[in-house]
């Protein structure tokens, strides 16, 4: 008899992550389906139990799934995660990507998608999706349409995000564990890389592309 895999299902909305549950345990593949209303949980979780994949949005509060992503891939970095968000793909898939994601979907696809991008992580693949697939192309071909954010590094994505949420320098710092001098080094390159001149230019351009609310 083969063992059944273990899912963590990471979201802060109760009724979403408890439709999600209810559908992949129908799932014959599919052993225990848990889920976990914040990073900490999911975190702690992860660090307590054995498990197969990870789904996991990017918007809650406390701990960003940017956050938990980058502490996944640091601590368990076999680990697959599928990013499951309310932002399209080309708001945050590259990075997200780059960052270490097993694949990404949006919280608009059938049940039938998310059960086949789970089946293809487990697999041992990266779930790209025809959206996803379309972009990392326009990467390539270094569109113009591409937007810029999708060009920060994996860590000027992760401050650039905590920046246009309003968080200072030294806050950035304490809870990166990073010098103040070098979350500073960062800021600049975000903010040459985007031609932009401040924070408020960040947070502007994070809530007109969706990114922040």
């Amino acid at each position: 008899m083969s063992l059944k895999r273990r899912i963590l299902v990471v979201d802060d909305h109760p009724l979403f992550r408890a439709g999600v549950q209810t559908l992949l345990s129908e799932e014959p593949e599919f052993g225990e389906v848990a889920g976990a209303a914040n990073g900490e949980e999911a975190l702690a979780r992860i660090r307590a139990e054995r498990w197969d994949a990870v789904v996991l949005d990017i918007s809650m509060p406390q701990k960003s799934g940017i956050d938990i992503l980058e502490q996944i891939r640091r601590d368990h970095p076999e680990l697959p995660v599928l990013i499951l968000s309310m932002h399209p793909a080309e708001q945050y898939a590259l990075n997200l990507l780059r960052a270490g994601a097993t694949g990404y979907l949006t919280k608009e696809a059938v049940p039938e998608e998310l059960v086949h991008a789970l089946h293809t992580l487990l697999a041992g693949r990266r779930y790209i999706s025809p959206d996803v697939a379309e972009l990392l192309a326009s990467d390539l071909r270094a569109d113009r349409e591409t937007p810029v954010h999708a060009h920060l590094s994996e860590r000027e994505f992760q401050i650039f995000c905590k920046l246009a949420a309003g968080m200072s320098v030294s806050q950035i710092s304490e809870e990166l564990c990073l010098s103040v001098k070098t979350v500073s080094t960062y800021r600049t390159r975000v903010l040459e890389k985007m031609n932009l001149k401040n924070n408020a230019d960040l947070t502007y351009y994070a809530i007109k592309n969706g990114l922040i609310e």
